[in-house]
């Protein structure tokens, strides 16, 4: 009997900082060998670039960067087998790649087969597939390596079982959407079954633009049992305790099982790191924001402070005359709150200059969304003027429901770098904000004040504004939502449905109308199977007719 030891890196990776990487792989495999006296250590998908690298991968100095990195961890001679991903350059051809290393020398490559090209993938432009499985006898075992999308289609599993595997390593740098936890413990168990071995999965954790790689490294016996959860977007080196018999067959006792999270703590820990890590990764002081006294802002605000700290965030509250006493007292008693740098700056004489200037062209009109949106484009300037000089990025606060139906100003509240809340829905913003008051860290404190929460939406462009005065309900306008956008229902589907046909075809045309608005919107976090930016590409020019 052979006691095996494995270490699973679920590192937080720079995308492009290949030679940061490289000494990240090294560093983290000496931690490995000597605080751990590991055998091997696991990294996810493409460490050494990072991922996704998108059209770096296309850059002509990457093959060069990448076989420098790899040569520095050939190099080191490490006493310690290292499972790691790379792009690997082979005749002309590139290809999704992993090798396991040893003392210096590549003991086993593989390619990777199913290159995923649906949603935010889109490997195939880049990579070829591969072919043949790898399975390497090891310490007595066989074992087969895969990466990723290799698990979520049948072939890979069925070659390496053929080639004999006894145990199945697979990399990877899977993003995080909602529920998707339980997808993947299905279908390794799935897999499990049909290989006939555990299962080790290695998971990327940490924030790339819009995507999420939530970590949650686990390990599946054949039978299908969780005996390992890592827990999910918290990056660390995980000990895997597993035993193999004479015959090679692997046992891995229950270890450590983190619990899963419930959707609200998902989501709201993929908001905190996902504000926290573009922040960081991209080299800003801190963030400014408007706050407003509404939900959205509010939120916004928790999520900043939790992902930086109070110290490296600045609120600032833009009242007009339509701005309501609430407001003012809501957005000054949340700040206080949270202890962050809180000002006021008033836009009437601003909007009054703006209207001064343009008196000439408004002639005759009657006021209406131009003079709105005025006030809007004020306070952008404003955010963006002290972003440029304090080196602060501008977080928006826009949700999901709003920015779906063009409920947002072009260069107005839409101004910034960065939208936590671009794929929260409205009614969802409003459990995060009660989880964040209720249930957060298991420590409840009202950081968002009750009558924030229960207070109507209003943009306060105007006298008396309320959302609901020219929008369904925020449960009725999601749900449509929900089915036109994620689910591509048509019209007459969600009709079918039970909706209202006038707020179907309202909503849906909303939808349609303001593509171009989001194509100009900040990146944001994704949370769902279908968020605007990366997954949901439609033309901004067409005569798409609503309809069947």
């Amino acid at each position: 009997m052979t006691r095996f030891k494995i270490i699973m890196a679920q590192l937080n990776l720079l995308v492009g900082d290949i030679d940061g990487n490289a000494n990240r792989v090294l560093e983290c495999a000496r931690t490995a060998m000597q605080e751990h006296q590991a055998d091997m250590v696991v990294f996810p998908e493409l460490t050494l670039t990072g991922y996704p690298p998108e059209d770096l991968l296309l850059r002509p100095s990457m093959r060069l960067r990448v076989s420098k990195a790899l040569q520095k961890i050939l190099d080191a001679r490490l006493d310690i087998l290292c499972v790691l991903g790379y792009p690997e350059y082979v005749d002309g051809k590139l290809f999704n790649a992993l090798a396991v290393i040893h003392q210096g020398q590549i003991l086993g490559s593989y390619h990777k087969q199913c290159l995923p090209n649906y949603e935010v993938f889109d490997e195939r432009r880049y990579f070829e597939a591969g072919s043949s499985p790898c399975v390497l006898e090891i310490a007595g075992a066989r074992m087969g390596f895969t990466i990723c999308e290799d698990m979520w289609e049948r072939g890979p599993v069925a070659q390496a079982r053929d080639a004999g595997a006894q145990l199945m390593i697979n990399i990877n740098a899977s993003p995080f959407h909602i529920n998707k936890l339980s997808d993947r413990k299905q279908l390794l168990q799935t897999r499990c079954r049909e290989g006939g071995f555990p299962i080790i999965y290695v998971n990327l954790v940490g924030g790339q633009d819009e995507l999420r790689p939530r970590g949650g490294s686990m390990v599946m016996t054949q039978a299908g049992e969780c005996r390992y959860l890592a827990p999910g977007f918290d990056e660390g080196l995980y000990p895997l305790q597993l035993t193999i018999d004479a015959d090679g067959k692997c046992d891995i006792e229950s270890q450590q099982l983190y619990e899963a999270l419930k959707v609200e703590a998902q989501v709201y820990s993929a908001l905190v790191m996902g504000v926290r890590d573009y922040v960081n990764k991209n080299g800003f002081k801190g963030v400014v924001l408007g706050l407003s006294g509404g939900i959205d802002s509010a939120l916004t605000l928790a999520i900043a402070v939790d992902a930086l700290g109070r110290d490296r965030v600045e609120a600032v509250m833009m009242p007009f005359e339509y701005t309501s006493q609430l407001s003012l007292d809501c957005a000054a008693r949340q700040a206080g709150l949270l202890g962050v740098n809180y000002q006021q700056i008033a836009i009437n004489e601003i909007y009054a200059s703006f209207m001064n200037a343009l008196a000439k062209e408004f002639a005759g009109s009657v006021p209406g969304i131009s003079e709105q949106n005025i006030q809007a484009r004020a306070r952008g300037v404003l955010l963006m003027a002290i972003s440029n000089k304090k080196g602060v990025l501008v977080l928006t606060t826009g949700n999901k429901s709003e920015i779906a139906v063009g409920y947002s100003t072009l260069y107005g509240d839409m101004a910034g770098g960065f939208d936590a809340l671009k794929d929260v829905s409205k009614t969802l913003v409003y459990r995060l904000a009660r989880y964040r008051n209720n249930n957060f860290e298991g420590s409840p404190r009202e950081v968002i004040p009750r009558e924030v929460i229960e207070r109507p939406p209003s943009a306060e462009l105007a006298p008396g504004q309320l959302d609901q005065d020219s929008l369904p309900d925020y449960d009725t306008l999601d749900r449509i939502l929900e089915l036109y956008v994620e689910q591509d229902a048509s019209a007459h589907e969600i009709i079918g449905k039970g909706f209202d046909e006038q707020d179907v075809m309202r909503v849906l045309r909303l939808v349609d109308l303001n593509e171009y608005k989001r194509r100009q919107s900040p990146v944001g976090v994704r949370l769902t199977r279908r968020g605007f930016g990366r997954d949901r590409r439609y033309p901004i020019t067409n005569a798409w007719p609503l309809g069947e």
